[in-house]
């Protein structure tokens, strides 16, 4: 049962407004023509009052309302927003605002629905409320088409916990037929399989990926905490370990735990939620990712990545991951075309930002790499992966204190992650600054005593004092151990330097890489 005193004010407020939405419509609740009211459940438009002719082709979906007066509540509301966007993005008819560019209007309020639909370059905008009692929830959602600031559709929805994973299909199924979106055989299964979820690891998944999104070393892992609650609570939870994988992953590319317990575990925990779900675009993705960072093969990760895709063209993450793998293979065109498209996907993200940085940076392309790094940072000035891929910019440019100062903010703002640390004595090597790099290279060693440090570190810093053996013994030490950043052998201009020897040949052939 809710609380008697839970909802009094907010259905206060929506009855009053659909009393002034009947008075203008001259419709009656007896015998409606517009506006049905439901018993125990809200209302439902039941004739579209106005439409554009076709349907609706684009729409954003703003941050839902926390109405549960908890501040603590509101990665909940925040994590109930991007499940519903990325359930309306299966809807190949539509395009669906990314979850970066609409948390931009969280918290406002006075802000006309119309400004904001023309700001996204939108038809349509879905607003609308979440409040939470214990194991129950209350969604409100409404429709609007921006051109008229006329609603199409508006729905509640009183539901417990386990059952969240259907409702944000059956509030996409609903908005999809209010815009007269055409659903694909593909689309119509997607849209309608669901299963129950546990209330408590629903909510610890939630809370994962808010972590896992921020992309830094104690996010990351608060992230692994939280899905790791989440299949220990309902272990039939595939998007979960998804996320766990996700995780595990990104810990190990930015060197904070081995291959082995980083990707390699990933790879198995990504392998568990397809044996759960096998038409799973994100546990495809998680699977792509994983394998091309532990495995050592070029060509593995291209079915996992075409079958994610596949099954999810607009989920951006994947999108992106796809475009470093064709940049690592080095088809130039391809993943320029690729990252671009995981950009409009998702203009605000911070990490599809630098991915299009990297990939630029890849293929050869540095003064609009150095552009992109740029318009990165604006973003966020403190994004040490932002910070990390301008400074390697200026570094082949030869922009060599601009690089150093990019790369000690990134160090501060990271908490001294040993893979900025690591950078910063490469870029020392590359401008002349022996003593400095000695000193960089002695803090890795003592560090390594204590905690892992990446071979492929080493790599770097050699290759650029252009010391081929050690260079080349380190590569064959990081290879070993599967060190993550070894699959970008092939393009990385950070290997420059050693491509011009026979042991690099060979190393490329290992990894089916053609040379």
């Amino acid at each position: 049962m809710w609380p008697t005193d839970t909802f009094v004010d907010f259905d206060h407020g929506i009855n009053n407004a659909i009393k002034r939405l009947r008075e203008a419509l001259g419709d009656i609740a007896e015998t409606p023509r517009y506006i049905e009211t439901l018993p125990r459940r809200g209302y439902r438009f039941v004739e579209r009052v106005q439409s554009k002719e076709g349907g609706l082709e684009s729409l954003a979906v703003l941050p839902l309302e926390n109405l549960s007066r908890d501040p603590e509540q509101e990665y909940f509301a925040d994590g109930l927003t991007e499940a519903l966007i990325t359930s309306l993005a299966k809807v190949g008819a539509l395009r669906v605002v990314s979850r970066t560019s609409a948390m931009q209007y969280k918290g406002i309020r006075n802000k006309p629905v119309t400004q904001i639909a023309r700001e996204l370059g939108v038809d349509a905008i879905v607003e609308g409320t979440v409040i939470r009692s214990g194991d129950r929830v209350r969604i409100s959602a409404q429709l609007i088409d921006a051109s008229t600031d006329t609603h199409l559709w508006a729905e509640s929805y009183d539901r417990d916990m386990r059952d969240m994973l259907k409702l944000h299909l059956e509030i996409a199924r609903a908005i999809a037929s209010e815009v007269r979106a055409k659903l694909t055989p593909l689309e119509q299964v997607q849209l309608s399989r669901a299963r129950t979820v546990d209330p408590d690891a629903y909510e610890a998944y939630l809370k994962g990926r808010y972590f896992w999104n921020q992309r830094k070393g104690e996010g990351l892992k608060k992230g692994v905490e939280y899905f790791q609650r989440a299949v220990q609570k309902d272990p039939s939870y595939a998007a979960a370990y998804a996320g766990l994988a996700d995780s595990a992953s990104t810990l190990g590319f930015w060197g904070y735990g081995p291959p082995e317990a980083c990707a390699g575990r990933a790879k198995s925990l990504a392998l568990k939620a397809l044996e759960i779900e096998e038409s799973s675009a994100e546990a495809h993705a998680s699977l792509a990712w994983a394998s091309m960072h532990y495995d050592r093969d070029a060509l593995l990760p291209e079915s996992e990545y075409r079958r994610s895709i596949q099954l999810d063209p607009r989920y951006a993450t994947v999108v992106s991951w796809h475009s470093m793998y064709l940049a690592c293979r080095g088809f130039q065109e391809e993943a320029f075309a690729e990252s671009g498209r995981a950009l409009d996907l998702d203009p605000l993200s911070k990490i599809i930002n630098v991915i299009r940085t990297w990939v630029l940076y890849c293929i050869r392309r540095q003064d609009e790499a150095r552009e992109q790094g740029r318009r990165t940072l604006e973003l966020d000035p403190d994004f040490p992966p932002a910070l990390w891929i301008l400074a390697a910019v200026y570094e082949i440019q030869e922009l060599y204190e601009p690089a150093i100062t990019c790369i000690q903010h990134a160090i501060d703002v990271s908490g001294h992650s040993i893979a900025y640390v690591a950078e910063l004595g490469r870029i020392y090597a590359a401008a002349g600054k022996h003593k400095e790099c000695l000193a960089i290279l002695e803090q890795l060693e003592t560090l390594s005593v204590s905690t892992y440090v990446m071979a492929i570190y080493f790599v770097f810093i050699y290759a650029a004092r252009k010391e081929l053996d050690p260079a080349f013994a380190w590569l064959e030490k990081a290879y070993q151990e599967r060190s993550p950043w070894i699959i970008y052998v092939n393009t990385d201009p950070r290997f420059d330097n050693l491509r011009s020897d026979r042991r690099f040949g060979d190393l490329l052939r290992r990894m089916n890489f053609t040379t």
